[in-house]
């Protein structure tokens, strides 16, 4: 069998994988064995799936022909002016992560005797929760902006409370008169109003008919600052939202601006990678 076929013996078998521990255990070796045995004899490597956005055919087009527009009206000099903005839920209940959440008991011990609590991952189906804004840029970056409990961002008040109140001041205290204003299309952002409003107030913005639909993989805050924002906040136990915000503030306070740095330096050879990929993923081969 080709190495080719083995890599997508799992799709074209389902329920055929067993795991390096499955294996070890039914033929009765150590599970180094089976890795020596995969690297070594076999010459496979393993690769580890990523989350990812659904993609319709739609959407790739749309891509591909609004990140072509993008490169060419954005060269590399232009980028540091550029702020990058995004809106993220942060839960008192901490992500769910299981692949390293382990539980260790004597040898011998079967599953039925480890009490339930010890094995098993809850969370509140109706977690408090904290809504946060941000801007950022090579020049530098916004403070977070909470959203108040309850409050539905629609159009009003993303163009009153959080552009005109937040993020615009502090970007133009820090810019100047001169930057390009990004976000994403979601529908407060992409209504008449608000488009109405950033034509007035930035000197430049990317409108909702250049910015690729679905795409959080192009936006250096979706896809690198709110994950390492995300792991260093859950690294203490959450206790409540007055706490969660506080660890936001605290995190957000020590956060190190080489980090916004390297994430907005790879916006462009991401927008190369989707035009390599047609508008397809291509996160996996990063």
């Amino acid at each position: 069998m080709k190495p080719a076929q083995l890599a997508l013996s799992q799709e074209d078998a389902p329920g055929t994988h067993r795991t390096v521990r499955q294996i070890a255990r039914d033929i009765g070796i150590p599970k180094t064995a089976v890795h020596e045995i995969v690297a070594k004899d076999l010459k496979l490597v393993c690769f580890k799936k990523r989350r990812a956005q659904d993609l319709t055919p739609r959407n790739k087009l749309t891509r591909l022909v609004r990140v072509k527009q993008l490169l060419k009206k954005y060269p590399e000099h232009t980028v540091p002016f550029i702020w990058f903005t995004d809106e993220k839920v942060f839960t008192v209940a901490p992500p769910v992560n299981l692949q390293n959440d382990r539980v260790y008991a004597a040898a011998g011990t079967r599953k039925k005797h480890v009490p339930a609590e010890r094995l098993l991952k809850t969370r509140s189906h109706f977690s408090k929760s904290l809504m946060v804004s941000v801007g950022v840029s090579t020049l530098g970056c916004t403070h977070l902006i909470f959203v108040e409990p309850g409050v539905k961002v629609n159009g009003a008040y993303y163009r009153d409370v959080l552009l005109t109140q937040h993020l615009l001041p502090a970007i133009k205290q820090v810019s100047g008169g001169y930057f390009t204003f990004q976000q994403d299309s979601a529908p407060a952002h992409r209504a008449r109003e608000t488009i109405a409003l950033l034509s007035r107030e930035t000197p430049d913005f990317i409108s909702p008919q250049m910015w690729p639909p679905n795409s959080p993989d192009l936006n250096p805050v979706d896809y690198q600052i709110w994950s390492v924002l995300q792991e260093r906040v859950y690294r203490s136990r959450i206790r409540d939202v007055d706490h969660l915000r506080a660890r936001l503030v605290e995190e957000w306070q020590l956060f190190d601006h080489a980090i916004i740095d390297r994430a907005i330096k790879q916006w462009r050879p991401r927008l190369r990678s989707c035009v390599r990929e047609r508008g397809g993923h291509f996160e996996h081969q990063l």
